[in-house]
């Protein structure tokens, strides 16, 4: 039996041979009602992919870091960034959302289209860390996600209903939930956007809950 390909080398055969059905040439229409409402300020892209999140609200006065693991992505969104004349507001990042030293906190809005459901429970667990520790207070976080397991294996498995709210409870208030069903070329599934809200205070809620369960920094 050969070992089953893991999340990045899928993801990264994904970019290589572009059978990415998720990529158009604008975001959901959920950024961009979010992006009407708000004033330009700084944005954080996580799992950014060829950054279209990040391009279209640079175009509107945002200052963007956008974030991904697999160096293909990287590659596309710099031809896409530069071919729009925005390299001075969109900033590229081949990393872990996991751990983003690389970058500093303060940010006013925070996108998340599909990356935060792919993760490993330990990995999300970090993810919701360092999103506490980067987003300034009030500031919010639109998050899209798979809910349960869709019918392809080599697919995120999604994730349970609740997780998002006692996950980010501590730090973030959930001000809108919003269930529908995704219908891709090769995907059908639950999923839902949350609007998260950072709270007031210094994310002392996550480190409480962090020594309960004993997750640990790399």
């Amino acid at each position: 039996m050969t070992d089953q390909p893991s999340r990045f080398e899928r993801m990264q055969q994904r970019y290589r041979s572009c059978d990415i059905p998720w990529d158009h040439e604008l975001p959901p229409p959920e950024v961009m009602a979010v992006a009407e409402r708000l004033p330009a300020g700084r944005i954080l892209d996580l799992g950014c992919g060829a950054a279209r999140a990040s391009i279209y609200l640079a175009v509107r006065g945002w200052q963007a870091d956008a974030v991904d693991f697999v160096p293909e992505a990287i590659a596309m969104a710099q031809e896409r960034v530069k071919a729009a004349g925005l390299a001075g507001r969109v900033a590229l990042h081949v990393g872990s959302v996991t751990d983003m030293h690389f970058l500093e906190e303060g940010y006013n809005l925070a996108i998340d289209v599909g990356c935060f459901h792919g993760l490993q429970p330990e990995e999300q667990q970090l993810y919701a860390r360092e999103l506490a520790r980067l987003m300034r207070p009030g500031s919010i976080c639109l998050l899209y996600a798979h809910c349960g397991h869709n019918a392809q294996e080599s697919g995120p498995t999604g994730i349970a209903r609740g997780l998002v709210e006692s996950l980010f409870g501590p730090d973030f208030e959930i001000a809108h939930v919003e269930y529908g069903r995704t219908i891709m070329r090769d995907l059908e599934c639950d999923s839902a956007w949350y609007e998260l809200v950072r709270k007031e205070g210094s994310g002392s809620g996550f480190r409480d809950q962090e020594a309960k369960i004993g997750v640990r920094g790399r």
